[in-house]
């Protein structure tokens, strides 16, 4: 009692008003050790201070899941009702593409980064490097992406270590399927793409957050693009020569950029081939606005 009166403890956490936890809060486990615990603030090691109430426990927890709540249905607006679940309302806006032709893969991006209704960036590098054969890009949030690229260009480079040779693109993107789906249902945001270069000629693979894994020839993801996806059905075909490719990636992701609030920057081209990938370009999407046009830019 001596330590409580020096400290000043509320009478409440003394050993009198000890309240047992509920199954519903804190599990099994937990009620099957309260014996224990009860022993040892009431018992013979009574230091006259006791675990908090229950209602304390209750009062913290909806304290810190409220505030959350409340700035996410600031930022985004009142289309968003009260029950929906706060963890999946983040707005996520980009425009990435990648189609495989004759010539190898193209890859192309823009560089915009939003945080709900504002643009946190207009510079952000959305092509990740993962081998010099292989690239991932970057669609969801970003940080979630940037990690998972990073823990799969180590899983590469140990694969080639030990089996001594380069590690095929379906081989990389399983990797990458694999790892994710032991986080579905997480939250975490993930929708990217692996493209690559390897013994059996050009690889192109999508992989969700969910672990999902589809092949295909010509992929388009982020909010941007059902525009993207206008020029690419339109124009796409597997005999374009590289300077056809290029003009054909570069002018799907402009056009997005030009019709989607979430997608802007630049535009960044990378093709992959038989010896790597390479970057062609980035241009802002200002200028090819005035070029589209054909308005002379003043300096």
């Amino acid at each position: 009692m001596a330590l409580s009166n020096i400290c000043g403890a509320d009478p409440a956490w003394e050993c009198g008003s000890f309240e047992a936890p509920t199954p519903e809060l804190f599990g099994v486990d937990y009620i099957q050790g309260k014996t224990a615990i009860s022993a040892l603030n009431c018992g013979e090691y009574n230091v006259g201070l006791s675990l908090p109430t229950l209602d304390a426990h209750q009062k913290i927890v909806q304290s810190l899941l409220e505030a959350p709540s409340t700035d996410l249905q600031l930022q985004q607006g009142a289309e968003h009702t009260k029950t929906a679940n706060p963890r999946n309302l983040f707005l996520h806006g980009t425009t990435t593409l990648s189609f495989k032709f004759q010539g190898g893969v193209m890859v192309a991006v823009d560089s915009r980064a939003s945080s709900g209704q504002q643009i946190s960036s207009q510079t952000v590098n959305k092509v990740i490097p993962i081998s010099k054969y292989l690239l991932g890009t970057m669609a969801g949030g970003a940080a979630d992406c940037t990690y998972w690229m990073r823990v799969l260009n180590r899983q590469c480079r140990m694969y080639e270590l030990r089996n001594r040779e380069r590690i095929t693109v379906s081989a990389a993107s399983k990797l990458l399927s694999n790892m994710l789906y032991g986080y579905k249902g997480s939250g975490i945001s993930i929708g990217s793409m692996i493209a690559g270069y390897d013994k059996r000629g050009p690889g192109l693979y999508v992989i969700d957050n969910d672990g999902m894994r589809v092949a295909g020839n010509c992929f388009s993801i982020g909010s941007g693009s059902p525009y993207a996806f206008g020029v690419l059905d339109t124009e796409y075909r597997w005999d374009l020569t590289d300077k056809e490719a290029y003009e054909l990636a570069r002018r799907a992701i402009y056009h997005a950029t030009m019709r989607d609030p979430y997608s802007g920057g630049n535009v960044s081209v990378y093709h992959i081939k038989e010896t790597g990938w390479v970057k062609i370009e980035t241009q802002d999407v200002s200028d090819l606005f005035y070029k589209d046009r054909g308005i002379p830019v003043t300096a």
